[in-house]
């Protein structure tokens, strides 16, 4: 796969990121409904529409482990469930491992931020539990998440993976911005 100058000079953490639909209208509404309207109950729907997509059943089938974003205590405690785990669950229930990416910090709504300042932002909001680094080491991931707009969170966990020995990581996500 060709790749640009700055790609070549700094490779992404991400090998790829993969989403089955448009973060525009309808699928924004109905994600805004699943994670800030305790709509829990829309995973398995999501999760379906994933699999529609030709490429998510073979990166799932090709990964090791599926780690799901991790969210900070209070926006776990605002929310009341991660949607990323929920997601993943519904996706490779078991391939999914929640304990080994930790939210170490707390950072401000993604949402409300300018790229630049998301990825200060999130420059130590990752960690791997230092007692979970060797079930890593040289493992094929697929890091889900819901929507990617910047690519900022999901950057971030990559690289902290990618420090810990991981060896190949895909992004999945539900929807992303053109």
């Amino acid at each position: 796969m060709p790749h640009c100058g700055a790609c070549l000079k700094s490779p992404p953490p991400l090998d790829r990121c993969l989403t089955a639909v448009a973060y525009a209208y309808p699928w924004s509404h109905l994600i805004g409904d699943f994670k800030f309207h305790d709509q829990s109950g829309l995973a398995n729907t999501l999760a379906t529409l994933m699999k529609a997509a030709p490429w998510v059943e073979p990166a799932l089938d090709a990964a090791d482990m599926l780690l799901p974003m991790p969210l900070s205590t209070h926006r776990l405690a605002e929310r009341g469930y991660n949607q990323a785990l929920l997601l993943a669950r519904a996706l490779a229930p078991q391939k999914t491992r929640f304990d080994l990416l930790l939210r170490v910090q707390d950072t401000p709504a993604q949402h409300t931020l300018k790229r630049a300042e998301r990825l200060r932002a999130l420059e130590h909001a990752f960690a791997v539990d230092p007692l979970s680094v060797q079930q890593l080491k040289d493992k094929r991931i697929v890091l889900m998440d819901d929507v990617m707009t910047t690519g900022a969170s999901l950057h971030a966990a990559a690289q902290v993976l990618r420090a810990a020995g991981v060896s190949h990581v895909t992004g999945l996500v539900f929807a992303r911005t053109e």
